[in-house]
């Protein structure tokens, strides 16, 4: 499998090379003197656990850590691993590196994760975020035919959100197309943007897939975007979730506004790595991926003006 072969034990001098080159382009001094598990201040940029797959969670956290990120979002997943808080706070403790989200198990494929009662898959994540001692849960909208489920949603969200002090953060989603028919699989919808949602995450994928304006949604959404899922998209009906610059997504664009606009909210990249062929190259796809939100967030360029002369 491709996942086997492990990064920091590559023998090549040329993937040894790049490997460094990889390192040195993502990691700030931000990065380097970061306090064990404790969150970053100003804009943190986290990997998605899923991100590392078909590796595992531990290897997402081996992988964030020695690339310098600032944190993970934790998928929670069939691995049993994703739904231990004990195991995995000792994974926060070993690497040094907070989990800043924990994604619910809302996606089509994790419907069976923590039962079949929808409410219960977001219940439990936000449990999972306070023992780790994370601020935000991403979860996707109702499918069309949770439709009890869909009628208390946006209020379910916020009562939850509320009652906890964990952001319940509601993700943009696409139409399905099946032979050039749309399909509404969502409810109340798709687009966040409209409904009365006080946390929204903007992914950057799904915006392609779905023909969305990503900037125009972040101006509509204002203080009301908690999270930016960086990743990007051609526009194909798949949802590709490429490194970020290989698509036609605004990425950059995006990640400046944010700054200017004085954003604190958090962003993860969620890419798709499954067709590396080695685990050699994820890394370099997520050291690529890192070093192109740092570049466009400006954070190299603030940490070197507060080192200050010499």
């Amino acid at each position: 499998m491709p996942g086997d072969a492990r990064p920091d034990r590559a023998t090549s001098s040329k993937g040894g090379s790049r490997r460094a080159r990889a390192r040195a382009a993502a990691s700030t001094p931000r990065a380097v003197h970061r306090e064990r598990g404790e969150r970053p201040r100003g804009i943190a940029v986290a990997l998605s656990t899923s991100s590392a797959y078909p590796q595992g969670i531990s290897d997402a956290f081996a992988i964030a850590a020695r690339l310098g990120y600032d944190g993970l979002e934790l998928m929670v997943w069939t691995d049993p691993l994703s739904q231990d808080a004990q195991a995995l706070a000792s994974l926060v403790q070993h690497h040094g590196l907070p989990v800043l989200a924990v994604h619910a198990p809302t996606l089509l494929i994790t419907q069976r994760v923590w039962g079949k009662e929808a409410w219960a898959k977001i219940t439990g994540a936000v449990e999972l975020a306070t023992r780790l001692g994370a601020d935000t849960v991403v979860t996707h909208p109702p499918f069309r035919w949770q439709r009890d489920y869909a009628e208390e949603f946006v209020q379910g969200v916020r009562r939850i959100s509320e009652q906890s002090g964990i952001a319940v953060a509601v993700e943009n989603m696409y139409p399905w197309r099946v032979r050039q028919r749309e399909i509404p699989a969502y409810l109340p919808d798709w687009d966040p943007t409209d409904e009365d949602y006080d946390h929204v995450v903007l992914d950057l994928s799904h915006a392609a897939v779905a023909g969305s304006d990503a900037l125009r949604m972040v101006a509509e959404l204002g203080p009301r975007l908690r999270h930016l899922h960086l990743t990007d998209g051609t526009g194909s009906p798949k949802d590709e979730h490429l490194v970020p610059g290989r698509g036609g997504q605004p990425c950059a664009e995006v990640l400046n506004l944010l700054t200017r606009t004085g954003w604190t909210g958090t962003v993860v990249l969620e890419v798709n790595t499954r067709r590396c062929r080695n685990a050699l190259e994820r890394e370099l796809d997520l050291a690529e991926s890192l070093a192109f939100a740092r570049a466009h967030l400006g954070v190299l360029a603030a940490d070197d003006r507060s080192a200050g002369p010499g």
